[in-house]
């Protein structure tokens, strides 16, 4: 498996599609900040939405606007309309309340978020900018990202035995695509998705995440892709925004987590698993990254 698979996989990555909004002019949302990475398709019609820093992007029909990190943001048929907040939108839709219906120009989104499981978040999200802007359709991914859409629209409007689940992994399925356009459209220089692109250190995610059980030290690892102890150290550090060691115990950590829910094994045998031979140094480093210890966020997971 690739070394993104496995993240989103660890992550637990789960998608959301709200539904299609119609919006009749003149409306406007200010969308509060959120946990979720979120995500606006503009269908038809126009839209503008005011980035965390500060730009304006003009929508046009096709694009899509994705917020990594659900930052507070802001969209609307104009940026001089008056803005509902989310809540009190989402509340409004819920009690079937009709709203911005006045009969003006009419604009269709599909809206969405993408949820994550554990936290704290996995480096290649905090990489990415605030929002992220798609805005052609030339590439292979920006293409796949339209004909993902096609079909979400075909299951929101013909809802048929297993629309629920269909309309998940269509959700799922844009997220990678809006990743692999972004990677088109961008090209970054560093992060964790550019690590993807470096071959030994992309090697170097692989054996970590493939077999955090293994005693791996610096040296073993820059043996293993070929590079001296301190090209692999730097390249790694400046790509990922963190050490090689600091990376494998977050991701023990990671892994440790989904183990301790899935896994009825003892926590000893966990420890193992994920890289240690010794319960209580497993125990200390656990807590130090998740404020509990193995047991009780056990117990804190299995009873909700």
């Amino acid at each position: 498996m690739d070394a993104l698979s496995t993240v989103l996989e660890a992550t637990r990555l789960n998608s959301v599609v709200y539904s299609q909004l119609p919006l009749s002019a003149p409306w406007g949302l200010d969308i509060v900040q959120d946990e979720n990475s979120q995500f606006w398709r503009l269908v038809s019609g126009k839209c503008t939405v005011g980035s965390p820093d500060g730009r304006i992007i003009e929508m046009t029909e096709g694009d899509l606007v994705f917020v990594p990190n659900g930052s507070a943001h802001w969209i609307a048929d104009s940026a001089t309309s008056l803005r509902m907040p989310s809540p009190e939108f989402v509340k409004a839709r819920r009690a079937g309340i009709p709203v911005f219906n006045t009969g003006g120009n009419a604009t269709v989104l599909i809206a969405g978020h993408f949820e994550f499981d554990y936290k704290p978040l996995h480096p290649f999200l905090k990489d990415l900018p605030a929002i992220i802007h798609i805005r052609q359709y030339v590439t292979e991914n920006q293409l796949l990202i339209k004909q993902v859409t096609q079909l979400m629209l075909h299951e929101i409007n013909n809802e048929g035995p297993g629309s629920i689940l269909m309309l998940k992994c269509l959700s799922e399925m844009m997220f990678i695509n809006i990743i692999r356009a972004y990677l088109d459209q961008a090209a970054p220089q560093s992060g964790f998705l550019s690590a993807l692109n470096n071959p030994g250190i992309s090697k170097a995610l692989k054996l970590m995440q493939d077999s955090p059980q293994n005693d791996w030290t610096l040296s073993s690892l820059a043996s293993e892709i070929g590079m001296s102890r301190s090209v692999f150290f730097n390249q790694f550090k400046k790509l990922v925004h963190e050490t090689p060691l600091s990376y494998l115990t977050n991701w023990r950590i990671r892994q440790a987590q989904k183990l301790l829910i899935t896994d009825k094994s003892n926590i000893s045998i966990i420890a193992a698993k994920v890289g240690y031979q010794s319960e209580g140094a497993f125990n200390r480093i656990f807590k130090s990254k998740t404020g509990q210890t193995p047991a009780v966020y056990r117990r804190s997971k299995v009873s909700q």
